[in-house]
């Protein structure tokens, strides 16, 4: 795989802090490793691993990290979750993927999903690609989809928050329109906000516009991972 991220919180409540060791990780399997997510409230792991990552905190970082359940079902639904980042790395080898706590956080620059300036109407190119996603999404129907749009800072910051809502909704009109359920999809327009590159350059402000997915599981497939956890 081209690129695939796997950022990994080990909670120690005896010691009272929160640790990360690659050696450990290592050592472990996908279970062992959500149930020592488990051992940390969601909030803990937000702020730990936003302040380290220091971007989409508010967006889909932020979503992903909000959604952890942890301990044994935690490690059933991070599975799930490697199984789905890898099938949309090959679907989208252009897709940016990382895989976070019990989600997944993808996200599509202008290279995958490309708007005309100040327009949200998408092109066929972003049509085209988000057509190679829809059957993992169908694949994976026991997952919650918010869709974040993001702009590079041309323009008015009012302006910008509303186009940025509007492509957001954009793409979730297309997939819902290719059978995908509406009800999986939030939308959220962040414009100028989380800033991945400089928008003093024509290359950064194109890397800006971007629209970012927090894939998490939704109450099925917390149940049904529950279940096999108590098994």
């Amino acid at each position: 795989m081209r690129k695939l991220n796997i950022y990994i919180v080990v909670g120690l409540l005896a010691l009272g802090n929160v640790f990360t060791s690659c050696e450990a990780v290592k050592n472990t399997n996908n279970t062992q490793r959500g149930a020592g997510i488990g051992a940390v409230s969601g909030a803990v792991i937000g702020g730990i691993l936003g302040n380290n990552l220091g971007k989409g905190g508010n967006g889909a970082m932020g979503a992903v990290l909000g959604g952890v359940i942890g301990g044994v079902a935690g490690g059933v639904i991070g599975n799930k979750m490697d199984k789905q980042a890898r099938e949309i790395e090959t679907a989208l080898p252009g897709a940016q993927v990382e895989r976070v706590g019990e989600g997944i956080k993808l996200v599509l620059g202008e290279n995958a999903v490309r708007f005309d300036t100040n327009k949200s109407t998408l092109t066929a190119t972003a049509k085209t690609n988000l057509d190679k996603l829809v059957p993992v999404f169908n694949q994976y129907p026991n997952t919650n989809i918010q869709i974040y749009g993001y702009t590079d800072s041309t323009g008015t910051p009012e302006y910008n928050l509303k186009l940025s809502d509007q492509r957001a909704a954009s793409v979730k009109t297309y997939l819902s329109s290719k059978g995908l359920a509406a009800a999986r999809f939030v939308t959220t327009g962040l414009g100028i906000a989380d800033p991945i590159a400089t928008n003093e350059t024509p290359e950064g402000r194109s890397q800006n516009r971007r629209v970012e997915f927090a894939i998490t599981a939704n109450e099925k497939m917390v149940q049904d991972a529950q279940k096999e956890a108590g098994k």
